[in-house]
Parts: C-alpha cells; structure tokens; sequence
C-alpha cells in the first residue's frame, strides 16, 4: 500500500516532499480556480447576450411591424365595428407597444440577472482568501523523540504496515 505520492505508509515523507505536495495541491486549486470563474463568466455573458436579443427583438419588432400590423389591424377593427378609422389605427399602435412592452420587460429580467451574476467576483475572493490563510500557515513544531525510542518507533510503524 503506498501513499498518493508513491511514498510507502508509515513512512515519513522528507520536507521537500511535504513542500512538493502541497506546491502540487495549490496549483491545482488555483486552475480549478480559474475554470471556475470562466465558467460563471460563460453562464453571466449569456445572461446578457440573451437580454441583449430580447432588446433587438423588440425593437425590430416595434421598427418593421408597425407599418403593415397597423395597417391592417386598423382596417381589421374598421370592417368588424363601424368605428372611426383614426381610433382604428390608435387601438392598431397601442396593440404594437404593448408587445413592444412584454419583449422589452423580458429583456430586462434578463439584463438584472445577468448584473446580479458575480461569478468572478466570487472566484477572485475565494483566491484571496486561500493565498491569506497560506501567508499565514506555520508547520507545527514536532515533539523530537529521544534517540533511544527512535529505533522502537520505526519498528513499530513497520510491524503495523505489515
């Protein structure tokens, strides 16, 4: 049985090795780190990008439909109601805002979703405060063991992992 880096069990692994590990360890923190936040920042531009054709979407929709929806909207209502063709073509332009309206609400629901994504802001905190916890990280100082246990003590962890 051997541990993650290869080393037997029981055995004590030098200082280089310990360093070597945790070198090992940190780095992969950190690129996890990264994919993460580029991650988040995927999910907040498509937050936007949808928004952003929710917008376009309104306002083509209020830009080309206008002309030929009021037309015959305006004469639609005027065929099923004797009513005055002017206030045909207003019920005609409101009907057209009001769709307007709903794509440009939508935008925005997706506009505040996408502002409220701090993805990368989160990331780049959770980085600081690894580095500050290393910064401030000291081994702990072992017990040295009289030189007479010493031989007892390596005797005993290799009977064990026997």
């Amino acid at each position: 049985m051997s541990a993650p880096d290869g080393s037997p069990v029981g055995a004590e692994r030098s200082i280089g090795q310990l360093f070597a590990s945790a070198t090992a360890d940190m780095s992969a923190l950190v690129h996890d780190e990264i994919a993460l936040a580029k991650a988040q920042l995927k999910q907040d531009v498509k937050r936007g990008a949808t928004s952003g054709g929710a917008f376009l979407a309104a306002g083509l929709l209020l830009l080309f439909s206008l002309p030929m929806l009021s037309f015959a909207l305006a004469y639609g209502i005027r065929t099923w109601s004797d009513w005055n063709l002017a206030i045909c073509f207003l019920l005609s332009f409101a009907a057209n805002v009001l769709i307007a309206l709903v794509l440009a609400l939508i935008g925005v629901v997706f506009a505040k979703k996408a502002k409220k994504g701090r993805g990368p802001q989160k990331v780049a905190a959770s980085v600081k405060e690894t580095a500050g916890v290393l910064q401030k990280a000291k081994p702990h100082p072992r017990p040295e063991l009289p030189e007479d246990r010493v031989p007892q003590a390596i005797e005993a962890v290799a009977r064990s992992s026997s």
